[in-house]
Order: structure tokens, then sequence, then C-alpha cells
């Protein structure tokens, strides 16, 4: 699918926002007629291990959503904070997973669109608009506008990221239960040095990604 499909019609070429009003793109789409908008985010394209988590969030029209903002630049306790905030205050989150097993199929790329499908697919009902992070389109017959850094710059993408981040973390915390010797409880299965020695050490892992540079191990 190329970037442009679906795409706003009308909607400004430039990324750029006011740092003083993360809801700039969310209010074009409202008035170019546009009800029901979701940010639509992913977490875990790096690691080495587990599945692509992405998020899709609708917030209410308007509502600042104060301590909310890209779930990089945010600490673990804050992440966690807003994640329960915006359970209790989004009109709609939607969270879809893509396990190991299809990364290591098609690819990365294809693995965390699919995961942004997938969590779409899950609002009910669906939104009329998505602001993508990023510069591709989701898979989806919806009119859409992809934002470069839109986790820095969207309300919506931003809340999508925290959801994201925070559902992935504890998935990878679940994991650690059963291979305790990677450390995915801290690592979230990146690819840091401690976790690339238990790789050394141990081999891959049942949920590594076989195709990523550093599980395999070399003869």
């Amino acid at each position: 699918m190329n970037t442009s499909d679906y795409n706003l019609p009308l909607f400004p070429k430039s990324n750029i926002s006011s740092e003083s009003d993360p809801l700039y793109h969310e209010n074009i789409a409202l008035q170019t007629g546009y009800l029901r908008i979701a940010g639509v985010d992913e977490a875990g394209r790096g690691p080495l291990a587990g599945p692509v988590v992405a998020a899709a969030v609708v917030i209410p029209v308007g509502k600042t959503l104060e301590g909310i903002k890209d779930s990089k630049q945010m600490k673990e306790r804050a992440r966690e904070a807003a994640f329960n905030r915006l359970h209790e205050s989004a009109l709609g989150i939607g969270i879809g997973v893509v396990s190991h097993q299809y990364i290591d199929e098609f690819n990365i790329l294809k693995a965390s669109l699919e995961a942004m499908r997938r969590a779409v697919l899950c609002l009910e009902p669906l939104p009329d608009f998505l602001l993508v992070d990023g510069i591709h389109s989701v898979p989806l017959m919806v009119p859409q506008r992809p934002l470069i850094k839109g986790d820095q710059i969207s309300l919506s993408i931003s809340a999508a990221s925290v959801i994201a981040k925070v559902y992935r973390d504890r998935i990878m915390t679940a994991y650690h239960e059963q291979f305790p010797w990677y450390g995915f409880h801290q690592n979230k299965g990146y690819g840091t040095a401690s976790h690339r020695g238990a790789i050394e050490k141990y081999g891959p892992s049942p949920i590594h990604r076989l195709t990523f540079r550093g599980v395999c191990r070399l003869d």
C-alpha cells in the first residue's frame, strides 16, 4: 500500500505542530469532518525477543490528558500511572499483538503494521480516522494520516505509545518467569550486553526472533 493511500484530504503536509498544542492534528481532522479519531502506535520493533505490540486509542474530543507523552520519554512508574489513567478516560482502546513467529516469517515492518491493523479492529465502533506514528499507513480502508515522530506531536498517538509499551513490558515480564536466565523482566527483550551474553551461553529461547542479528549463534 502506498503511504498516501486513504490519507486525509486537504491535510497539511507539514508534520510540525505547535509544541503547546498536542491536539493540533486531532483538531484539523475534526474540522475536516471526522469525529472518532484514533491514535495508533507500536512498541517492540527493535528487541531480539518477544512480540510486537500496537495500540489504538480514542481520546475524548478536546480533552488534554496531563502527563501523557511519548512513552520513550517517560519513566516506568509514570507510564504505568498513565496506562491506568487512559483506561479510565479513553473512549476506546484496542491492542494488537503479533508473535515472534510472524516477525520471523514476514519481517518486522509487516508485523508492526499487522499489529496496528489488529489494534484498530479491536475498537468498537471503528474509528473514522487514524493518526499513525511513522511513515506507513495501516493496511485498512480507513482514512488516515501517518506522522513522523507522531508520538511526540499528537496526544492520541502518545496515548497509544503508552498503552503499547506498558502492555508489551508486562508480556516480557511474564516471560521472565519461564526463561529467567535472559533477564526479560529488565531488558524487555532488547539487546543489552547481559542479554546477548545469555544468548551466547544458552542459545535462543523459544520466543527469540531467529531472523534478528545477534540471536542466531555463528558457527
